[in-house]
């Protein structure tokens, strides 16, 4: 695959983490706004995740009736037209609308860009082109507060969804001008009418469930670690606020860092070779933590390195659990991405509001969490494994 489309994927599956992380330091300004509070305004930010749900599912099944193309064109369209009703709108509940159809349009980009990585790659190409996104998923979440914050200050919350707006007219020209159709002339167009039969199919088979699985509780693990994070960093410890970043970031860093290495692995070995292995130290770093944490250390660094070594390995867990997952689906790619990430993000919101249950005024409900989807994670990828070998050793004796 050419830089020029890795470059274009790596721009739609921007959408989601700016979406919303950028806009979330403009919170106490759009609360002013409104006139209500922070916690109102937060539904915006809950009606998005709601919104990406069900999108991802109904673009599945379009993206393998109609072709990539089409779908994606219509998405950032859509994506685009919400964001210069959510600068514009004129009250919260005019907000949490064009939010809820903003996520409708966003989650195109998510769906289908998988599934164009998988029409053009076979499962190592895949791991290699998923491990050159994850600079993606590593770098948003620290560079989008931080321009949100800047812009915020400067010209206002609304300037936010306007630079949202142009973001995603730029990737919809890269797309019309950049991106021809991946889904190949002589691949059976999929019925609308079998979505469901087809989903139906996806679930029954174990070895997509086990790693669709594997990588959805692998990122819950750092949805926990997000939503546990502020308090454990700044509360609990006394980081101030402003270096906060700085923590997040050098996590961050060891997850792209982890997954640029992966990339150059896969030339040796495969993805399934090193998600059977990376999947061991997610574990051994998340019983770490747990352990430290229940010990309530005075200090924090004995809490920061178990914690950089788990969201680390997700940069090698996670696109070789995808490219796993969609190795073979063929004339079903746009379905399998749909559940892939449905299944996914499902199981991390719940990892997220799990902490929060949870939380007694210690890093131990965020470690907690984070050991627990270790053991999950394993146990998915060493069933998985032996799943998929008897399937191959039965095949080999037809």
């Amino acid at each position: 695959m050419n830089f020029r489309t890795i470059l274009i994927l790596g721009a739609l599956s921007a959408f989601g983490p700016l979406a919303i992380d950028f806009y979330l330091p403009a919170f106490p300004a759009m609360a002013q706004a409104f006139g209500t509070d922070e916690n109102h305004v937060q539904m915006t930010l809950a009606v998005y995740f709601l919104g990406l749900s069900i999108g991802q599912l109904a673009y599945g099944p379009v993206a393998d009736r109609f072709g990539r193309r089409i779908p994606l064109l219509i998405g950032v369209g859509l994506f685009t037209a919400a964001s210069v009703a959510c600068a514009f709108a004129p009250s919260l509940e005019w907000l949490i609308g064009a939010r809820f159809i903003q996520a409708l349009g966003g989650c195109a980009g998510m769906v289908i860009s998988r599934a164009v990585v998988s029409d053009k790659c076979d499962a190592v190409g895949s791991a290699k082109v998923f491990s050159q996104l994850m600079l993606v998923m590593g770098l948003a979440p620290i560079l989008a507060p931080l321009l949100g914050g800047l812009l915020v200050n400067t010209t206002g919350w609304q300037s936010i969804f306007l630079a949202l707006t142009g973001f995603s007219a730029l990737a919809g020209l890269a797309v019309a001008t950049g991106l021809p159709e991946s889904m190949p002339a002589h691949m059976p167009r999929q019925p609308l009418s079998g979505a469901l039969r087809q989903y139906g199919r996806l679930l029954a088979d174990p070895i997509f469930l086990g790693h669709a699985l594997t990588g959805g509780i692998a990122i819950a693990g750092m949805f926990a670690y997000i939503a546990g994070s502020p308090f454990v960093f700044i509360k609990l410890y006394g980081v101030p606020a402003e270096h906060f970043g700085w923590l997040f970031g050098i996590n961050a860093a060891g997850f792209i860092l982890v997954a640029q290495v992966n990339a150059r692995l896969l030339a040796k070995r495969g993805p399934a070779f090193l998600l059977a292995r990376a999947v061991w130290v997610y574990l051994a770093a998340g019983l770490t933590l747990f352990a430290i944490s229940s010990l309530h250390t005075a200090q924090l660094w004995p809490v920061l390195l178990p914690l950089f070594v788990c969201i680390a390995s997700l940069g090698c867990i996670l696109p070789n659990a995808s490219a796993c997952a969609m190795n073979g689906q063929g004339a079903r790619a746009g379905s399998a991405s749909a559940l892939l990430g449905c299944l996914q993000f499902s199981v991390a919101a719940g990892a997220s509001a799990l902490v929060g249950v949870l939380h007694d005024g210690s890093a131990v409900p965020m470690a907690m969490v984070i050991s627990l989807c270790g053991i999950l994670v394993v146990s998915a990828a060493v069933l998985t494994r032996r799943l998929q070998n008897a399937r191959a050793l039965a095949q080999a004796q037809v």
